[in-house]
């Protein structure tokens, strides 16, 4: 584990920035639970759909990115602390992606869209490519954001424009959704969305491109640590600075791009695959102008005094985000307050600044007192058992 005294605060302030930013998704989705309320004035339906517009086009994609870049790292750190005591740390890697997995069915009781349980499965792909070369697992993890299989589908719309697609299966899945959740049976719910919602859950990031992105942004995050890219250096800032001035432009062009996709064509068995790819590189352009941004203006001493905020919440990161999971089914599914019913966006927004203040709070006060959250403790005591 890290020591105090060699923590990369900006990275702990990034993954708090990104449990913040996943709090404000999760409350307007009413955690997954997309609902309208009915009887709202216009001028209300227009700035939920400005909030909600908004909103996804900051985080929606990118938050779960910077998660899945910072876990690669995370993943390196721990490796190359062991490595410098001659342990191989593979094994208990594995081992503590099980825990892991078990902390995610947990949260995905609560909450069906739930991360934790996908990491856990997919961060079995790192332990392969643990000892190859930079190079190697450069290009590894380049094809993986490329959307190999996606690019597969592409050729086969093309042999065949005409095909008619059926809707994706996930979406059967997520409507079945409405049986259970806003129902006032806690069991009823638990049961949904650990049977019916991970399943629609699992398949909806297969469909969205979600799994080689995320193994590729494992690949990249271990990269990072391998080269130390997120330690302030001259060299760094030139890094950074480089990634910003590439991924901007780039955004813009595959924006433009994405949006124009159902214009220029007209055949779905090309469009659906093609739209996939071109979803996952917009939001990897944009996830990379938040991060070096994010870690630029860390580098100066207003932005670190004001992203440290951040920090806390980053400690803890997975203690906070299933904590969000049951405080957020609480507030708005059916065996709660069954607020999903009477939120948009905009009262959804405020609901999640409350709790996103009231968890850096806590956060604050948890971490002045123990060194680590409370289920990043047991996840590392679990981790080590049996070791000397």
């Amino acid at each position: 584990m890290i020591q105090p005294s060699s923590r990369l605060h900006v990275v702990d302030a990034l993954r708090g920035f990104a449990i913040v930013s996943i709090m404000l998704l999760h409350n307007i989705e009413h955690f997954d639970f997309y609902f309208s309320p009915r009887g709202l004035p216009g001028w209300m339906v227009q700035l939920d759909q400005g909030i909600w517009d908004t909103l996804f086009f900051l985080f929606g994609g990118k938050s779960y990115a910077i998660f899945a870049l910072l876990f690669g790292l995370t993943f390196f750190i721990q490796y190359d602390n062991q490595a410098k005591k001659g342990r191989d740390f593979r094994g208990r890697f594995a081992w503590r992606l099980i825990l892991l997995l078990g902390f995610g069915i947990i949260n995905s009781a609560f909450y069906q869209g739930d991360i934790l349980s996908i990491y856990a499965i997919l961060g079995f792909s790192l332990i392969p490519v643990a000892k190859l070369g930079n190079k190697t697992v450069f290009w590894i993890a380049l094809l993986l954001m490329l959307q190999p299989y996606e690019w597969i589908n592409v050729a086969m719309g093309l042999a065949d424009p005409q095909k008619t697609l059926s809707d994706p299966a996930s979406w059967a899945l997520f409507g079945r959704c409405a049986e259970y959740i806003p129902g006032n049976s806690l069991l009823n719910t638990l049961a949904g969305n650990l049977t019916n919602g991970k399943q629609a859950v699992y398949l909806w990031n297969w469909e969205n491109g979600r799994v080689f992105q995320t193994m590729s942004l494992f690949m990249f995050g271990m990269l990072a640590g391998r080269t130390s890219k997120f330690k302030e250096s001259p060299e760094n800032k030139r890094f950074w600075n480089r990634v910003l001035l590439i991924a901007v432009p780039s955004f813009i062009l595959l924006y433009f791009i994405k949006t124009g996709l159902p214009g220029w064509i007209n055949s779905q068995a090309i469009l659906r695959p093609l739209s996939t790819i071109q979803t996952s590189w917009t939001n990897m352009a944009f996830m990379l102008i938040l991060v070096s941004g994010f870690v630029l203006f860390f580098q100066h001493k207003t932005g670190s005094r004001i992203l440290n905020v951040f920090s806390p919440m980053g400690r803890m990161s997975m203690s906070n985000y299933i904590m969000q999971s049951i405080v957020g089914a609480c507030i708005y599914y059916g065996f709660g307050l069954g607020l999903y019913e009477f939120t948009g966006a905009t009262y959804s927004l405020m609901i999640g600044i409350v709790l996103a203040v009231a968890q850096g709070f806590f956060s604050k006060w948890w971490m002045s007192r123990h060194r680590q959250g409370p289920l990043e403790t047991l996840w590392h005591k679990a981790t080590w058992a049996g070791s000397k």
